[in-house]
């Protein structure tokens, strides 16, 4: 069962993100504050739960939650920055975006930089969790916005690019993603810096640029 947060008596907020592995598409993250007393036993890590369960969640969290955000960061900043800083940097603008300031955050993983809110002084008090979505509720809750809002995304972009079975695979490496971008090429939404496995891929020597892979 999932514990409800880290330090009892302070506003916590819960980190995470969906999106780091696909070779397409933004990363989304989200951050989410719940009520202490809040309970639903079928809130878990989202990889944990079907379709149906995250999105039957996904209202459930919006409702009862103090204050919740999502924030989505382009493929064009994960080439830039790399997807580990566009990760973080997303979960901070969700943090910004929350209606009430957190005494404590909570991130799911490893990885984090220090968070200053907007007029303050001093980074706000955080904790890695790795497998934080399976062990906070907070985190958990995260988890699932953060993934359906990619996936509602992903399923946008593929009535663009249907040929990249974006409705199934969500932008991640798969046998027929590989093969589409072997045959059609990359669209302006592939992450440059990845490795897309194109049979005409330059050298390490030269650089594809966005313009070209757009064309």
């Amino acid at each position: 069962m999932l514990k409800p947060y880290m330090i009892e008596g302070v506003v916590e907020a819960g980190c995470d993100e969906a999106g780091r592995g696909p070779l397409a598409g933004s990363v989304f993250a989200a951050a989410v504050i719940l009520p202490p007393d809040f309970r639903n036993e079928l809130l878990n890590d989202s990889k944990q739960l079907t379709e149906k369960q995250r999105y039957a969640l996904r209202p459930i969290i919006e409702r009862e939650a103090v204050a919740w955000a999502v924030v989505e960061v382009s493929p064009e900043e994960i080439d830039r920055i790399n997807i580990l800083q566009a990760s973080i940097a997303g979960m901070q603008r969700a943090l910004d975006k929350l209606a009430v300031r957190p005494q404590h955050i909570l991130v799911d993983g490893n990885k984090w930089k220090p968070y200053v809110p907007e007029g303050e002084l001093m980074a706000v008090q955080a904790d890695t969790v790795v497998h934080g979505d399976a062990t906070y509720m907070s985190i958990a809750a995260a988890s699932v916005l953060a993934k359906t809002y990619r996936d509602d995304y992903m399923l946008r972009l593929h009535e663009q690019y249907p040929q990249y079975g974006w409705d199934a695979n969500k932008g991640y490496p798969t046998a027929r993603h590989y093969a589409a971008l072997r045959e059609f090429g990359p669209t302006p939404y592939h992450r440059l810096t990845f490795d897309l496995k194109l049979t005409d891929q330059p050298s390490p020597k030269k650089k594809t640029t966005r313009k070209s892979a757009a064309k």
